[in-house]
């Protein structure tokens, strides 16, 4: 099996990506990743509904959204699969906001246990780190602020939302005056 990073957005496709993509007899992906893939897609493609992984042929090739190392599809693969890298909202986000990657500590909260997600997000700001953040509904901006507030920390915080859309938005602000989300897709650069 491969696992192929597809990118945050269109456009965002390496060529190592296009030709497992166009040489693949089988193809499975969320909607979006067959959106992203659609142009270079030869053989038959499916919608992914076992996000395990465990009852897809191995000949098959799977699409991940961004990168499948980063919050993606890549931690369901067997020491025999195949992972090709995507271009992630992570990067994505730091080219955007001139951020240098190794000074960013990546933090995924969404589906997470919220409790050790914030008692990591205060380890990193405390150590010095700026912080990228995938978010949980129950974990997005305005409860970031609100507990960057109620542990004394004012930092500057930006919304990123649909990178490397056309519709791309990026928002900063505050923890004291957060900035808005007009989407589900969206991560949050803490600095």
């Amino acid at each position: 099996m491969k696992i192929v990073g597809v990118g945050a957005g269109p456009n965002l496709l390496t060529k190592e990506a296009i030709s497992a993509i166009e040489n693949a007899q089988i193809i499975f992906g969320s909607k979006r990743a067959l959106e992203l893939a659609k142009e270079h897609i030869r053989g038959k493609a499916g919608i992914l509904t076992d996000y395990t992984l465990k009852t897809l042929p191995g000949n098959a090739v799977v699409l991940s959204t961004g990168d499948p190392m980063l919050s993606g599809l890549g931690k369901y693969a067997k020491t025999v699969d195949e992972i090709i890298p995507g271009v992630s909202s992570f990067q994505v986000a730091c080219a955007r906001l001139r951020l240098d990657i190794e000074d960013i500590s990546v933090i995924t909260a969404h589906s997470r246990d919220i409790e050790g997600v914030k008692k990591r997000l205060l380890s990193e700001l405390d150590h010095g780190k700026n912080v990228f953040l995938l978010p949980d509904p129950s974990f997005g901006t305005l409860e970031v602020a609100e507990f960057l507030n109620d542990h004394g920390l004012l930092r500057k915080i930006a919304v990123c939302q649909q990178l490397g859309y056309p519709d791309e938005r990026i928002v900063t602000g505050t923890s004291e005056e957060p900035p808005s989300v007009e989407t589900d897709m969206y991560c949050i650069v803490i600095t």
